[in-house]
């Protein structure tokens, strides 16, 4: 699992005109499984998007696909963590540690 942090790099006028195909990027996202949260970070200086995935190549390729990287109105850090507890409605993406 990956936490992706997205940290706006520009003022917010150019955000919200890129936020239309950002929002269409997310959904694309959560249709194909990859993506099971996001949301804006409080203030409002970036984002936060829970991803699955055990691939780290191609979650980088899918931040680099952002409306908002694609626009620079923004810059990733990408965390991959092992989802060894949940809440019981996440129970589907609990993961074992590795051997």
């Amino acid at each position: 699992m990956f936490v992706l942090e997205l940290t706006y790099i520009a003022p917010i006028e150019r955000i919200d005109a890129a936020l239309p195909e950002h929002v269409a990027w997310l959904d694309a996202h959560y249709a194909s499984g990859v993506f099971i949260a996001s949301g804006r970070k409080v203030p409002r200086d970036g984002g936060i998007i829970l991803a699955l995935g055990d691939d780290r190549k191609k979650i980088e390729e899918i931040t680099k696909s952002d409306p908002f990287s694609v626009a620079g109105v923004c810059e990733y850090t990408i965390t991959e963590f092992v989802a060894t507890k949940t809440a019981p409605a996440l129970e589907p993406y609990r993961q074992e540690l590795p051997s």
